[in-house]
């Protein structure tokens, strides 16, 4: 079996930052709440072992990679353990899985064990009681140490944060008693070629058929295009670099204009692209000017305390990409709704007023979190006052355009 709990931490899918129950859920049919269980990979991994004794249980998706090792869990405000042991799955995939899906299929026809798995990137497992890990592992503070003493829970979360770099990265070792959970080194990001043969298969672009009501999610994203994945930012409240790591995977301009063509002749769709973009829009592309210093680096961001002068911040082929998306038959509109890095922005006054020009829909919410220096450095955010330079640009830009266009700013609150 294997199990994903879905798009969305179910904990947060269900509960509002006061755990309180949301009054509705927008991954189901009607936006009906209580379609899943609490802490669904638990439960989805339980049911199937007890429903079939032996057959091998694999964890993957968004909750299960981020609970790979001893977490603070929010909703009972203490630190749960290894998701791993709780789940009893024999395998979990950490990350975006569609290499190493395909890889444990192929194994696991071929005859081999579960257990065979255990060298694969991007897996974590847990060994027996007397089994003991690699030599090579960096063991990390302990679970019995993490739950009790917090500056032991932050030198484990710094660690965790300093091994993301698949080039780099050190197999991790966490002991929770007597029982050890080991994470393998990140997978390798795809490649381009990669990219565009995940991008390329054919998605009928419609839920299941199984659902007869609409599901709110779909309706938002039915009309958008992903064309990269992963984010160098490093945010510390962000579990974007945790999931899809931070070395920027982009899909080929043929391939995204390719799906742009097919769109057309999807049922409903009107010309409108509702979003061209990914975690991040404007970091298509970017990345290490040297292969060999992205190999060695370990800094959980590129772009703070400011942007290092390795990075390229060159937004050429974003904007040439939306010229050419613009200029697909058919195609009427193209608005750019995904998160916008403002401070790569402000460094390319090209791509603002390409985005200013062309693709704002009236509002463009960007996230500059606070406005206060001292927590926009616990986050690993710019400074406000990038935020006021690319607002002085965007004005600039929507006047020449002769458009009344606004900035929605997202803060954190409390």
């Amino acid at each position: 079996f294997a199990i994903s709990a879905g798009n969305m931490d179910s904990m947060i899918n269900h509960y509002t930052a006061n755990r309180k129950v949301r009054n509705d859920d927008a991954y189901s049919p009607g936006g009906r709440i209580g379609q899943r269980p609490d802490r669904a990979t638990l439960a989805y991994c339980q049911r199937a072992r007890e429903a079939y004794k032996g057959v091998p249980v694999i964890a993957g998706g968004v909750e299960a990679s981020l609970r790979r090792l001893a977490h603070y869990d929010y909703w009972s405000d203490k630190v749960r353990r290894s998701i791993l042991l709780d789940c009893k799955a024999d395998l979990l995939v950490y990350g975006m899985g569609e290499h190493a899906i395909v890889e444990i299929a192929e194994r696991l026809s071929a005859g081999e064990s579960v257990r065979h798995l255990r060298t694969m990137r991007g897996v974590a497992y847990a060994l027996g009681a007397s089994e003991s890990p690699p030599a090579d592992s960096l063991e990390l503070p302990a679970y019995e140490l993490v739950q009790t003493d917090k500056r032991a829970f932050a030198a484990a979360t710094r660690l965790i944060h300093l091994e993301t770099n698949p080039y780099n990265a050190r197999r991790l070792v966490q002991y929770h008693a007597r029982q050890a959970v080991v994470v393998n080194p990140p997978q390798l990001p795809l490649s381009q070629q990669a990219m565009d043969q995940v991008y390329g298969l054919r998605y009928t672009r419609r839920p299941h058929p199984s659902y007869s009501e609409t599901i709110p999610a779909y309706e938002m994203i039915r009309f958008s295009v992903n064309i990269m994945r992963g984010c160098f930012g490093g945010c510390t409240f962000c579990s974007i670099t945790e999931h899809e790591g931070r070395i920027i995977q982009s899909r080929s301009e043929d391939s995204i204009l390719r799906e742009l063509e097919a769109m057309k002749h999807v049922p409903g769709f009107t010309g409108f692209v509702s979003d061209l973009g990914g975690p991040t829009a404007n970091m298509y592309r970017l990345a290490c000017k040297s292969r060999e210093i992205e190999a060695a680096c370990r800094k959980p961001s590129c772009v703070y305390p400011g942007i290092c002068s390795n990075l390229n911040t060159d937004h050429s082929a974003l904007v040439q990409l939306y010229r050419k998306a613009r200029a697909v038959p058919g195609i009427k509109k193209i608005v750019i709704a995904s998160g916008l890095r403002y401070d790569l922005a402000v460094e390319s006054p090209e791509y603002v007023k390409e985005l200013v020009t062309h693709h704002v829909g009236g509002y463009l919410k960007i996230a500059p979190e606070h406005i206060s220096e001292g927590p926009l450095s616990k986050m690993m955010k710019p400074g406000i006052g990038t935020y006021d330079r690319f607002k002085a640009m965007f004005d600039k830009y929507s006047k020449q355009a002769g458009k009344e266009q606004y900035l929605i700013p997202y803060f954190i609150a409390a």
